[in-house]
């Protein structure tokens, strides 16, 4: 996303001079994650801890025990937002209990795990992915947590989930706090909330290195010549020339043919899109082929 990871881009509002460690439970490209890492030298270590069968949320936490101590954060490895750990730090130093969660408010909280707090924003209830009829709160778990080891304690053997299985748990015991913050959150673990994520990654600055070029992040510093965009990522080397490409992400060296439309595609690195194409919310691997004049449109998503 941009010029870093999604996962650094996770991590990216840490306070600085709080985090010595990174760990990172992986359960898909260990390796290729583990690489990465060993490249980077920025001061802070980073240790990936395999899951070798899915574990739910709760089970892949409890699967780094081992190397996590005393009071850590935790996040969901796909979210973007404008949340200021030092926030939930500061309540969950006050209140004390087990854990803090940032908070978000919905218009419809069916999808997520939503939250009741009392006037100490303590929480008192919690249920994941109400019915409609059992919604009793628009404030959701925004997959951002401070807690303490002793959480390990409430954990059950194997796979489990943190929003099922143990987050109700210490709300019963009040130990659990909650946190409303605002400005931006992003689910970005789908490819319209991927969109989503690069948007708000260019309109907060969220990159060290490219430019923003009339509403898109390019990493030559320079957008395609002759093209239309907004809203859209350009990875190095990208050629495309009399097209019009909005809210999508081309990562390195991708072709595309003059006079097609993209909107809302995702496009892996080598691919190449022909001319005369009209792409929209589609996903290509990379090295993909589209061939001249093909029309690949998923109605199901939409793209503003």
């Amino acid at each position: 996303m941009l010029d870093r990871t999604l996962l650094e881009q996770v991590v990216w509002g840490m306070p600085e001079g709080v985090v010595d460690e990174i760990v990172v439970a992986g359960g898909y490209r260990v390796d290729q994650i583990t690489e990465h890492f060993a490249a980077k030298v920025e001061g802070i270590d980073v240790t990936i801890v395999e899951e070798t069968e899915p574990l739910g949320t709760g089970g892949a936490l409890a699967n780094c025990k081992d190397v996590v101590s005393g009071r850590f954060a935790c996040f969901n490895g796909d979210v973007i937002s404008s949340l200021r750990i030092q926030d939930v730090l500061s309540l969950h130093e006050k209140n004390g209990g087990v854990g803090t969660l940032a908070l978000w408010e919905v218009e419809d909280p069916t999808r997520f795990g939503i939250v009741g707090l009392d006037a100490s924003q303590r929480v008192i209830q919690f249920k994941e992915k109400p019915k409609p009829e059992e919604v009793f709160s628009n404030l959701i778990n925004a997959g951002s947590y401070v807690l303490e080891e002793d959480v390990f304690d409430v954990m059950p053997a194997g796979r489990h989930s943190l929003e099922r299985d143990v987050f109700p748990r210490l709300a019963e015991r009040g130990e659990l706090n909650g946190l409303p913050f605002e400005g931006y959150f992003i689910d970005a673990g789908t490819p319209s909330s991927w969109s989503d994520g690069v948007e708000a990654c260019i309109a907060h600055d969220r990159f060290y290195s490219g430019a923003v070029v009339d509403g898109s992040w390019c990493a030559d510093g320079v957008a395609p010549t002759g093209v239309r965009h907004g809203g859209s990522m350009f990875g190095r080397g990208v050629a495309a020339q009399g097209t019009t490409i909005q809210r999508s992400t081309l990562l390195d060296g991708v072709h595309v043919g003059a006079g097609s439309n993209l909107n809302g595609v995702l496009a892996g690195a080598g691919s190449v899109i022909g001319t005369g194409c009209d792409l929209r919310n589609v996903v290509l691997g990379p090295g993909a082929i589209v061939e001249d004049g093909e029309r690949l449109v998923d109605e199901r998503r939409s793209a503003p």
